[in-house]
C-alpha cells in the first residue's frame, strides 16, 4: 500500500486547503469517488472513505474565518502533556498535586522560548505568552514568567476551574 500513500495524502490535503465550504464538499466527493474506484480494498481505503463521510463535521470550520482545518496544534500540546506525564510516571499522590504538575508544565510551555524559526515568523515574539498578550517584561523568559505569575495573584484575580472537578478556584 506504500504506492497509494502519496496520492491519497495529496488529495486529502488538497481537500483540506479548499477555500470555501462548497469547494471542500466537492473535493471530498471527488476524493470519495476516486477512492471507491482506484484504491484497492484495504484499511487505507476505508480510512479515506470514513474521512470523506465526516464532511459535515469538517464543514463547521468554514463558519469561522480564521479556524484551523486540522487539530495539529492541539495534538502537539497534548503529546507534550502526555510525554511529561509518562516521564513523571503519571500521577502519584493527590488530585491537587497532579493538577499543580499539569499547570506547571503549561506555564513552562507558554513561557519557554520558541525555536528561532518560530520567533522569526512571529516578528521577534519569543514565546506563546508574549504572542498572546503582546508584552515582554524582560529579556529573560523566567523573569517574564515570574512577573506574569505575580500579576495574576496581585493585580488581577481570575477565576480558574480545577482540572479534575471543574470547581471554581479564586
Amino acid at each position: 500500500m506504500k504506492e497509494w500513500f502519496e496520492p491519497i495524502k495529496s488529495k486529502v490535503w488538497d481537500a483540506y486547503r479548499a477555500p470555501t465550504k462548497a469547494a471542500f464538499a466537492q473535493r471530498l466527493r471527488r476524493l470519495s469517488e476516486w477512492a471507491e474506484k482506484a484504491v484497492p480494498d484495504s484499511p487505507m481505503k476505508q480510512h479515506t472513505l470514513d474521512l470523506c463521510a465526516k464532511r459535515e463535521q469538517f464543514n463547521r470550520s468554514y463558519d469561522y474565518e480564521r479556524a484551523h482545518r486540522t487539530s495539529n496544534m492541539v495534538d502537539r500540546l497534548m503529546k507534550f502533556i502526555v510525554r511529561v506525564c509518562f516521564d513523571a510516571q503519571y500521577f502519584h499522590g493527590t488530585d491537587d498535586s497532579a493538577e499543580q504538575h499539569v499547570r506547571a508544565m503549561a506555564l513552562l510551555w507558554n513561557f519557554c522560548p520558541s525555536s528561532p524559526a518560530t520567533i522569526k515568523r512571529h516578528q521577534g515574539k519569543t514565546c506563546p505568552a508574549e504572542r498572546l498578550n503582546g508584552k515582554r517584561y524582560a529579556d529573560n523568559w523566567l523573569e517574564n514568567l515570574l512577573v506574569s505569575a505575580t500579576m495574576n495573584g496581585g493585580i488581577r484575580r481570575y477565576q480558574q476551574k480545577t482540572l479534575q472537578t471543574g470547581r471554581l478556584r479564586v
